[in-house]
């Protein structure tokens, strides 16, 4: 694992604020070949991220530039890109200004082949940013495997689906995949599947679903940037067939964006 902060390695201060201060925003993604599909939409969610929560961005060229740094060199990684700043703690959160940026390099992780998800009754704080306050999806995470399966996905009170732990879900219906409407995340994959699904014969809709469809939908998946795609097999006691073919017009419509390089324009 290699960690520089603002393109330099990481000093002891700057680390132990990330320890103990749990403010700031991410993004991650699997670098190969020095490409990223949907570079482009990592680097806005970030400078869209920063302006929230810091009141400025470092900027998309700078983080571009940041992130060339850090991958230069790798054939395959993977590479998370954090902002923070020291100048915010719990008791003194009113700093506005330029965030650091820490890139932080390790081995791909490994594809997910097929998982078996419970509903459980959560909304993500700030859903519609990827922050770094992750201490809830891991408790319920946590609490899923306890209980024997793989992961959670997040339901509201009335039952409507949103999200799962890290990643977006899509349900099935013929030649049709309808993503739940709720306060969440959008995912860069998802946007990258859903672009490429006119090119595979699928058609999308986004609307609320609620957890008294799961039989109405021919299969589910789940969706983020360490697995494009991959077949929910369960959610509790609801089971989905997942068509091999339909998997792979959806694997087809993630590998038709064109991965972008990172060293453009750094």
């Amino acid at each position: 694992m290699s960690i520089l902060i603002d393109g330099l390695p990481a000093a002891p201060d700057d680390l132990a604020h990330q320890a103990l201060v749990n403010y700031g925003a991410y993004t991650s993604f699997r670098v190969e070949h020095g490409a990223v599909r949907g570079l482009d939409l990592h680097l806005a969610r970030l400078d869209q991220a920063a302006v929230e929560l810091f009141g400025e961005s470092p900027g998309e060229a700078e983080v571009r530039r940041l992130t060339a740094l850090a991958v230069e060199g790798s054939d395959a990684c993977w590479l998370r890109v954090s902002l923070f700043s020291p100048e915010i703690g719990h008791r003194n959160p009113s700093f506005v200004g330029r965030p650091k940026v820490m890139t932080v390099v390790s081995p791909p992780p490994p594809l997910a082949t097929s998982m078996r998800v419970t509903a459980v009754p959560y909304v993500r704080e700030t859903p519609h940013l990827k922050h770094v306050a992750t201490f809830g999806q891991t408790r319920v995470r946590r609490a899923a495997r306890a209980a024997g399966f793989d992961d959670a996905l997040f339901v509201d009170d009335q039952g409507h689906v949103s999200e799962g732990v890290t990643w977006n879900i899509g349900f099935i219906q013929g030649d049709r995949i309808v993503w739940p409407q709720a306060p969440m995340l959008a995912g860069v994959t998802q946007v990258l599947i859903d672009r490429g699904l006119a090119g595979q014969g699928l058609s999308s809709q986004t609307r609320p679903v609620h957890v008294s469809e799961f039989a109405d939908f021919d299969g589910a998946f789940l969706c983020n940037s360490a697995t494009p795609v991959c077949p929910i097999t369960h959610v509790d006691d609801a089971t989905f067939g997942n068509d091999p073919a339909v998997l792979e017009r959806l694997n087809r419509a993630w590998t038709s964006q064109p991965p972008q390089s990172v060293a453009d324009d750094a």
